[in-house]
This record gives structure tokens, C-alpha cells and sequence, in this order.
């Protein structure tokens, strides 16, 4: 985690805004710690400590504007900001759904473009997501009531894109599969 990015996330008020478990930014640590804990590269951890700087199709709230993308860059290095901006991006009722499928289609909700990832970027935010979800999970009860079971049905679809600790997770917070 860089210095950088901390800074900017304080100063966008990621630690005033009220996120399951507390605030965005313990949120945003706890993500990035559980990407390290798996093994993930150093550009994916960043990823994961500042996945919700554009804000998300299931988050809102942008700490910066697309248009200030240099800044992050600046502050994370080009890879670990296009992962970022990758996850920002989905249109998750287009995309999730055939992210494991050759060729995959993803749709950026920001521009409405088509694309067809790389199996490596549909493994990295196929991480991202599940590090991101299973925190959410693992410290509220009601996420856990509301959206265990679909989280658990998608995470068992992508399972060709996760890694075996992220899997092993996935198992740990929701369980097996039902079928």
C-alpha cells in the first residue's frame, strides 16, 4: 500500500463514509490485506486497497472522477490503476454472467463498450470481486442473509478464474456448494 494512495483516500473522506463493517476505508485495508493474504500480486493488492476510487454498479459513491485518473496512476503505477478502473467499470448484470465464457463479453458501464478481456484480467477482477464481497460477508449478517447464496452460486461459476486461496475463502465464508 503507498503512501500515496492512503493519502488520497483520506482526503476523499474514505474514512468518513459509513460502509458494512464500519468505514470505507477499513473496508478498503481489510480488501487489500485479504488480496495479499492469498497471494495476489502487488499491482492486484493496490487494486483491491483502491478498487472504489470511481465508485461501482453496486457502490455509487466516486471518491475521484474518471478524469483525474492520472492522480492514481501517479499514486499505484498503470497496472494496478487499470485494474481499478476495470472493476469501476463492469456492468455487473452484463458481465458477470459470462465472465468464465470463451470469448467473454464485458461491458464498461461508463462508455457502454463491448470488450473481450484476457483470461488474465477476468482472473484478477474475478479475485477482486470475490475479496470484495467475501468482506462485506464476513463482517455483516445481513449481506450474508441477503446475498449469500447468489454470491455463492456466482463465486462456484467462476471457479476456473480463482486462485485455490480465494477459493479455499469462498468455501470458508459461505460454505459448499448446493449442487
Amino acid at each position: 500500500m503507498t503512501a500515496e494512495a492512503l493519502a488520497i483516500l483520506k482526503a476523499a473522506g474514505a474514512e468518513g463514509i459509513e460502509h458494512p463493517g464500519g468505514t470505507l476505508m477499513a473496508h478498503l485495508r481489510r480488501v487489500s490485506a485479504l488480496l495479499a493474504s492469498w497471494g495476489a500480486r502487488p499491482a492486484l493488492v493496490s487494486a483491491g486497497l483502491c478498487h472504489a476510487f470511481y465508485g461501482t454498479d453496486g457502490f455509487p459513491v466516486a471518491l475521484l472522477d474518471l478524469e483525474r485518473r492520472a492522480e492514481l496512476v501517479e499514486a499505484i503505477g498503470a497496472e494496478a490503476e487499470e485494474l481499478v478502473y476495470f472493476y469501476a467499470s463492469c456492468d455487473r448484470a452484463s458481465s458477470h454472467p459470462g465472465l468464465t465464457d470463451e470469448p467473454s463479453t464485458f461491458v464498461d458501464r461508463f462508455t457502454g463498450a463491448r470488450t473481450r478481456p484476457s483470461i488474465e484480467a477476468r482472473r484478477d477482477f474475478a479475485e477482486l470481486t470475490a475479496a470484495n464481497e467475501l468482506d462485506i460477508l464476513a463482517v455483516s449478517p445481513q449481506a450474508r442473509v441477503r446475498y449469500g447464496a447468489d454470491l455463492r452460486d456466482l463465486f462456484t461459476r467462476w471457479r476456473p478464474l480463482l486462485s485455490e486461496p480465494a477459493r479455499a475463502h469462498c468455501r470458508s465464508v459461505l460454505g459448499e456448494p448446493d449442487h
